[in-house]
Formats: C-alpha cells, structure tokens, sequence
C-alpha cells in the first residue's frame, strides 16, 4: 500500500531526503537490497520514481546513504560511550549496553546495518566507516588479551562470537521469542563475557 503523503506545508529537499532514506529502509530490511526495486522505495517513500535520482543517482549510491548515515550514528555512540581508562570489563558492559539501547530504538536500522550482507554494494567511504568501527573493537580486545584477560585467540574471531550472540538475541526479541527485560540483558552480557574470558580471570 502507498504511503500517505504528509499534511501540512510542502515537503523541503531535507525532508524529502529522509522520507526516501526511511522508505528505503524499510524495503531493504523486508525484502534486502537486490530485492527491492527503486519504484517500491518511491511508493514507500510517498515520492515519484524519479524524485529518488535527484537525490541519489543510483540505487547503490541510495544504499551506501543510508549505510553511512547508521554505520556512523553507531560509531558515534559507541565512541562517545566508551569510558577511557575503565577496566576491560567495564568497557565491555557499557558498549553492550550502548548497543542494546541503540537496537532497540532504531530496530529497523541495526537490522540493516547488522544482519545483512553488504559486501556486494559497499563503497570506499562506507567500507572505510565499517572498518574503523571494527579496528577500534579489534584494539580493545587485544589490550585485554595482553591483560590476559581474554582468551588469547584472533580478536576478530573473539568479536563475531560477541556479535553473533548479540544479533541472535535481538533477533529473539523481535521475533517475541524472548522479552528482553533488564535482568535478561544483564545476564546475556554475562554469558557473553564469559565465553570470550579468559579461564581463571574475572
């Protein structure tokens, strides 16, 4: 069904801008990014076909917008939270707990940013915003391996483990598999901490 169009004054080029941002969104969640079609974003969009190449000049060119605009959101809050000078421990609580209050209000946005494969459209300034992201978890977890605080195993190994618990269970809750409340979060932290630790460490 076509979006509404919104009441009140005429849309800005900004407003119009984040409409197809939001309508693309949503269509590259439900049907991924080779499966939607520039008209179905328009009409989720409530804007002309056309309209969407005055903005982005190609549906890749779209993708990578929006990509950018969450990957970046992410590593803002996740650069913002990070509290220099805690224990490892501590660091990893607070980024876990930053990224569960992040999934939570922008589910539809972790879900495209974390669950699906980009490789195959990603360009040079995403890829770069994507690696940063994943050098500075990377440096983090390779001072608590020298603080043998973490198995002493490749970090990125140690980090998709992380991730891949943490995506499974919002995917859970979505999915109302499971309700996340405060103390399941905390507890799943726990787990996870947990099975990346080192033995005999805290």
């Amino acid at each position: 069904m076509a979006a509404s169009k919104k009441r009140g004054r005429p849309a800005g080029s900004d407003d119009r801008r984040e409409d197809i941002l939001e309508g693309a969104l949503r269509c590259f969640v439900d049907r991924g990014f080779h499966g939607t079609a520039i008209p179905q974003i328009a009409q989720r969009a409530g804007v002309a076909a056309g309209t969407i190449y005055h903005y982005f000049p190609s549906k890749e060119a779209l993708v990578n917008a929006l990509y950018r605009k969450w990957k970046s959101d992410v590593a803002q809050r996740v650069f913002m939270a990070f509290p220099q000078g805690a224990s490892a421990r501590e660091q990893f609580r607070v980024l876990w707990n930053e990224m569960v209050a992040f999934a939570a209000a922008h589910p539809d946005a972790f879900a495209f940013i974390e669950l699906h494969n980009h490789s195959s459209y990603l360009d040079a300034e995403s890829a770069a915003i994507d690696r940063n992201l994943k050098d500075f978890a990377a440096a983090m977890v390779m001072r608590a391996q020298e603080e043998g605080l973490l198995k002493p195993m490749s970090p990125v190994l140690l980090m998709e483990l992380v991730f891949g618990a943490f995506n499974g269970m919002m995917r859970a809750s979505w999915e109302k598999r499971i309700e996340l409340a405060p103390e399941m979060v905390a507890a799943a932290e726990q787990a996870c901490w947990d099975t990346v630790a080192h033995h005999g460490r805290p």
